[in-house]
């Protein structure tokens, strides 16, 4: 309340200014401040915009240039800034389904149709009538191993923590995935009262530091494992080995950041220095990470279990689908986190130059583990970048089976791209432990906004799928997108990448583009 005090202030200390020099009559001095009063009191009492909220009437200039012709606005709305693009267009369909706005644009493609990496489907001429298709798509995972599979969504919300997110902005997405039927995933922060609170679908992420599940040490407690993870919200258990954002890089929590209810969630003292190893402690050969996985789905009662990863040495996943085919021991479900991923802050490096991106990624999974006949057993997650249902179909196409987003429930939320997700200043108070800022996002106006936007892109992924002339998606294959190669040349995904055929890496000649990585 104090900051929006002072922006008041400085308006009024600026037309002041401003009456002086030019020399208005007194009276329309005094109309346009209380003018200007009355509207911060209006941004300061609603519920739809946080940012209005949190900077009254100097909120307001984000939509000023959103209203600005196309040069102008792609001037100051797509310009990079540290490197990092603004893309608006897809952006604004988030914007736009979450509030139940018309969606469609004019004037045709927005895109360089012929330039390298263009990407379309290809539709029939016999296509399927949408409003006759499964209008809520699903996925049975652990079916095969567990007394308790679970039945998700094809969307989901991808792995963001209480502490890199407010508590506001996890309680908008747990109610929110409890209206749409879909799941939340903790991210490695622990299983926090606040994903609690909804009674919605919970995926337990469970990482190197195992949040919510650790001794005093930093190493795992069986006995705390087992008692949350039976709690009747959480559906599976996602064991994290390595995020897109950052692989292969542990994590700091400062003493100053690590408040009492982050601590809560963390079950680590409140105040104190908290590390996140770059590898877990539980395990450390493929053999004993199943062993460990076939554990924890005892432990909880028999519900899915799987890890989450993002691809770097193509032989170290060669050697882990080897010793699963070996054991008989395997995950339910593998989420595949592409390079490209991340909705908060990493170093430069790792964000640019580390971790396979999630199209090459899922390619070389999706076949590794039907080469070793496992992929009939093992769901695919698909995570990265993933915001509308064009998406979705490009994941599937290759042979995933369910997606996740971050970045796109965040736009939901009505995440600007501040990029001060870092900084715990989040103008919208969606990325901060700031409560005067986060106190801004209303959660019974966002809830339904991110159920909206769920529902949104499951509808637009349907019409695709009825457009392509099939009536369930787990037709979908690679020949139904295509990929641009220059100007001239383009080749659909089962001619770029060519499908594994069942059990093609269990024994000699294996095919070329594995052959190097079969040690």
């Amino acid at each position: 309340m104090k900051k929006n005090t002072k922006n008041i202030l400085i308006l009024i200390a600026i037309i002041l200014g401003i009456w002086l020099v030019i020399e208005i009559s007194f009276l329309w001095l005094i109309i346009i401040i209380t003018g200007l009063i009355a509207l911060a009191i209006y941004d300061m009492k609603q519920t739809k915009h946080s940012l209005w909220r949190n900077f009254p009437i100097v909120g307001r200039l984000r939509w000023v240039f959103e209203e600005l012709r196309p040069p102008l606005r792609q001037y100051f709305m797509e310009s990079d800034i540290d490197g990092v693009p603004f893309n608006r267009q897809e952006r604004s369909l988030v914007y736009k389904r979450s509030k139940n706005l018309v969606s469609t644009i004019p004037f045709g493609t927005k895109v360089d149709v012929y330039k390298a990496g263009y990407e379309w489907m290809g539709h029939s001429l016999n296509a399927t009538k949408a409003k006759e298709l499964d209008s809520d798509p699903r996925v049975e995972i652990g079916s095969n191993f567990c007394s308790k599979p679970y039945s998700a969504s094809i969307f989901n919300v991808s792995a963001m923590s209480f502490g890199a997110l407010s508590s506001a902005a996890v309680r908008s997405l747990g109610y929110g995935a409890k209206i749409g039927g879909f799941a939340l995933n903790t991210g490695e922060g622990g299983l926090s009262k606040y994903h609690l609170e909804s009674n919605c679908d919970l995926i337990w992420q469970v990482g190197t530091g195992y949040f919510g599940c650790r001794n005093e040490d930093g190493t795992f407690n069986a006995d705390l494992f087992e008692q949350k993870s039976k709690n009747e919200n959480v559906k599976m258990i996602e064991i994290k080995l390595s995020q897109g954002a950052k692989p292969g890089h542990g994590g700091i929590l400062p003493a100053n950041k690590n408040t009492p209810e982050i601590a809560e969630g963390r079950g680590v003292k409140p105040y104190t220095r908290v590390d996140s190893p770059p590898i877990h402690s539980a395990f450390t050969t493929a053999k004993e990470m199943m062993e460990f996985i076939t554990n924890l789905r005892k432990l909880s009662g028999g519900k899915p279990i799987g890890i989450k990863l993002c691809i770097g040495r193509k032989e170290e996943f060669i050697t882990l689908c080897r010793v699963m085919h070996e054991t008989g021991l395997k995950p339910d479900f593998i989420t595949i986190d592409g390079g490209e991923g991340g909705t908060g802050a990493a170093p430069l490096e790792y964000t640019n130059s580390v971790g396979m991106p999630l199209r090459d990624a899922l390619v070389f999974v999706v076949d590794a583990l039907i080469g070793f006949d496992l992929k009939k057993d093992i769901k695919i997650i698909a995570s990265g970048k993933i915001l509308n249902g064009m998406d979705i179909l490009k994941k599937l196409a290759i042979g995933a089976d369910l997606c996740a987003s971050a970045r796109g429930m965040m736009f939901s939320l009505g995440c600007i791209q501040a990029l001060d997700c870092h900084k715990n200043t989040c103008p919208t108070g969606i990325a901060t432990q700031n409560k005067r800022l986060s106190s801004a996002l209303v959660v019974e106006d966002k809830k339904q906004r991110v159920a909206n936007y769920h529902q949104g892109t499951i509808e637009s992924f349907i019409e695709l799928l009825a457009s392509s002339g099939l009536n369930n998606f787990k037709k979908l294959s690679r020949k139904h997108v295509f990929y641009r190669l220059d100007e001239t040349k383009y080749k659909r995904y089962d001619e770029l990448f060519t499908p594994m055929r069942t059990g093609d890496l269990l024994k000699a000649p294996y095919p070329k583009d594995f052959k190097r990585f079969i040690v």
